[in-house]
């Protein structure tokens, strides 16, 4: 009788070792080589051809070393993986050499696996063009075992979908039927210009297709207009076809890797590939809870200390701006992303670091149905090219996480109904009693957000959203279309509030996305009060901030035959409001552009004020002296460029009565803590008997912190001339001697 043997002792397939010392060997693979070290290599290597138990490996290196010695040298070699223990009675044909190599270089056992991938059965279905015994044959052909055609869904231990188009309908029903019975799925569209595979969606685990379909509609407006021709070669849908085999064939096998989770795409042109990260949808109403969507809005805002980590020329945060982009930047996907892409700006030097992300969905939510063409993109800026991606990023997040979905709470009432609880939207858009009159007229004249809204009455009932105040700790109601981007309205031909980016922003804590939320305000309030009163204001004195990056601003606008200024517009809230300029010097023509900026510390509102007006900057820099080679079409900034100059519009202008404002001039108190800057906008919102509303918009898919933020009375820059503040801050601060008179007020609208 035969003694029997143990487990067999040897090298993983996919090495070769070369022993160059008694104690010094290199592992040689296709992936690379391992250098060892360690007494005896030279003794067990040539031992290590897999034909040895550990019996016979301790009887033929008795004589060279100690069993404990050879304990731990197989110890080490086996805890680096470099050595694998195969069952004695097993056999391994020459064909299936290189197969368990390969698997055991992924890491698995490499016998085991080689049969898993030909045995488990793959359950096909087809829902695109290919023949159904061509991809059959093609699985066979990769080593793959085809359940039965018709089989169900319990009949294979991986199902295989393969569509011409991700958002088929009838990938629905094959995903609830996968999830009811906890079986996995494989998606995938190997025709096409570009090919499609994966994810594998796991129930359970991880996202369902409904997750997928969220993000693919909104990256696919195209759909309305029809599919589009096929493209592709036979070659191509060949190679897909492979491709899903394979992703079938590790699968099987018991490879699991992130990308699984993802969606592969495949340009055949230029071979090049990429993953697109697929995220759970925790409010999908086919594998999560749509009640978590709504949790953050309904919830009392409870600020917390958020210490703030980078301190820079563009605001207080408490995480970095490398931080951010390495926890969003995955939602930067045309597939899966909420965000499609971020580029610069093909106009104007590297210098501007102005970003565009995707599309903008405010400037979908329009009044009028025109688009405002300088708003089609959300966008970044900044003193560096990280800052300014990271900026487009979050604007583009914090516009997604702002758009109407259909998960937010909502009731329906009247103004009348929901009583004290009720912030009739006038209260924060501010028409003026004419312009509601006039509406018609103005809206035939004017496009985008200078739309005048119908007046809401007290007894029409509106859909009404939740927002919480930091100034009473109580909840108010405030029309849901004016707090989401293309919410419903109330009917055909009403739009009594329409919503708008005035206030939102996205942060690195809710606390820094309330602030900055906040600081637009106190921006746009000044600006407002500014413009439509045309109040000459003291420049500022940019050099006096000592700040190098201002300087070479200076240099670059001078040699795009550009000079720059900036005016102090800080109003009776008293934190500090900049505006910055910038005119053509070398054509009647002037293309006079402006960026603004707000905030506690002096230098940071003028940094933001000249980075946002570099922003600008590349929309005018083709223009010549015809008047045509604007980047952009909007009909109100064309003609702004066209018209306006420092003589016949001499509020742009610094007041040369004045001296400029330096540093000094607003002192300011520095806080370690985002939470202590949000409680000092508090109490000065408190101190002006106004009310500080946040609504919190955090998305749970996408988790980076959205506030929309509302002070009603403060004034937006937009063409907006209820009474209030707009005519009696300048008077009452003694910069005008009188009110502005309604007729007097600046005809041109603000156009950004």
């Amino acid at each position: 009788m035969s003694e029997r043997r143990g487990p067999l002792v040897g090298l993983k397939r996919h090495l070769q070792i070369h022993v160059v010392s008694r104690d010094s060997a290199y592992l040689v693979s296709d992936r690379g080589v391992t250098h060892l070290q360690g007494t005896h290599l030279e003794t067990l290597a040539p031992l290590l051809d897999g034909t040895r138990d550990l019996p016979a490996l301790v009887r033929e290196t008795r004589s060279a070393m100690s069993t404990q010695q050879l304990g731990h040298l197989l110890g080490t070699l086996s805890e680096a993986g470099l050595v694998t223990y195969r069952a004695a009675d097993g056999t391994t044909s020459a064909a299936d050499l290189p197969t368990e190599a390969f698997w055991e270089l992924a890491g698995l056992d490499g016998p085991l696996s080689t049969v898993r991938a030909g045995a488990d059965p793959v359950r096909i279905l087809t829902l695109c063009a290919l023949p159904p015994a061509l991809v059959r044959d093609g699985f066979q052909q990769a080593g793959l075992s085809c359940a039965p055609a018709g089989a169900g869904v319990e009949e294979g231990a991986l199902t295989v979908v393969l569509c011409d188009d991700y958002l088929d309908p009838g990938l629905r029903r094959i995903d609830a039927e996968q999830r009811a019975a906890g079986r996995p799925w494989l998606l995938a569209k190997p025709g096409g210009s570009t090919l499609w595979v994966g994810p594998v969606f796991q129930p359970g685990d991880g996202a369902c297709w409904s997750c997928l379909a969220h993000p693919l509609r909104a990256n696919r407006p195209d759909r309305a207009a029809g599919a589009c021709p096929e493209a592709s070669l036979p070659l191509t849908r060949l190679i897909g076809l492979q491709l899903v085999a394979l992703e079938a064939v590790k699968w099987l096998a018991g490879y699991r890797h992130q990308g699984q989770q993802s969606v592969l795409t495949l340009d055949p042109l230029d071979v090049r590939g990429r993953h697109h990260t697929l995220v759970r949808r925790p409010q999908c109403p086919a594998c999560g809870d749509p009640a978590v969507g709504a949790a953050p809005t309904t919830r009392p805002v409870v600020l917390r200390s958020r210490p703030k980590v980078h301190q820079s020329g563009q605001g207080h945060r408490a995480l970095t701006p490398q931080q951010v982009m390495e926890q969003y930047g995955h939602l930067i996907s045309p597939v899966t992303g909420p965000v499609r892409d971020i580029r610069r700006h093909p106009h104007g030097p590297d210098f501007l670091n102005s970003f565009v992300a995707g599309h903008n969905p405010a400037a979908k939510a329009t009044g009028s149905g025109a688009t405002p063409v300088l708003r089609l993109f959300s966008g970044g800026k900044g003193t560096t090219e990280l800052d300014a991606r990271v900026g487009a990023l979050c604007e583009a997040l914090e516009r997604h996480s702002g758009t109407y979905q259909g998960d937010e709470p909502r009731i329906r009432d009247t103004v009348r109904g929901l009583g004290d609880a009720a912030i009739h939207p006038n209260t924060c858009q501010l028409y003026d009693e004419r312009q509601y009159r006039d509406r018609a007229r103005w809206n035939a004249r004017h496009t985008g957000f200078q739309h005048v809204c119908d007046p809401l009455g007290e007894d029409t009932p509106v859909d009404w959203t939740p927002v919480w105040s930091l100034t009473t700790g109580d909840r108010r109601y405030l029309p849901t279309s004016m707090l989401y981007y293309s919410a419903p309205h109330a009917g055909a031909g009403h739009r009594y509030a329409v919503a708008d980016s005035n206030g939102c922003a996205a942060g690195s804590s809710l606390e820094d996305a309330i602030l900055q939320g906040f600081l637009e305000l106190v921006e746009r309030d000044a600006v407002a009060q500014w413009w439509y009163n045309r109040t000459r204001q003291p420049g500022v004195d940019i050099g006096a901030f000592g700040d190098a990056w201002n300087d070479e601003l200076h240099e670059v606008h001078r040699g795009l035959k550009r000079s720059v200024w900036a005016l102090d517009l800080t109003n009776d809230l008293g934190i500090p409001v900049v505006a910055a300029l910038s005119r053509r010097t070398d054509k009647p023509a002037q293309d006079v552009i402006f960026g603004f900026g707000a905030h506690f510390d002096p230098a940071v509102a003028l940094r933001r004020a000249l980075t946002e007006m570099n922003q600008l900057l590349p929309a005018v820099l083709g223009a010549g002296p015809g008047g045509s080679g604007y980047a952009v079409g909007d009909p109100d900034a064309l003609s702004w460029w066209r018209t306006a100059t420092i003589a016949n519009q001499p509020y742009l202008v610094a007041d040369p009565g004045q001296s400029p404002t330096r540093p000094d001039r607003h002192p300011w108190t520095a806080r370690p803590d985002l939470r202590d800057d949000v409680q000092a906008a508090c109490d000065l919102v408190r101190r002006h008997d106004m009310n500080l509303l946040v609504l919190d918009q955090t998305r749970p898919d996408i988790g980076l912190p959205v506030a929309r933020v509302m002070v009603p009375g403060l004034r937006h820059f937009w063409a907006r001339f209820g009474p209030g503040r707009l005519f009696d801050v300048p008077v009452r601060t003694g910069v005008l001697g009188s009110r502005t008179r309604f007729e007097d007020l600046n005809p041109i609208p603000l156009f950004v």
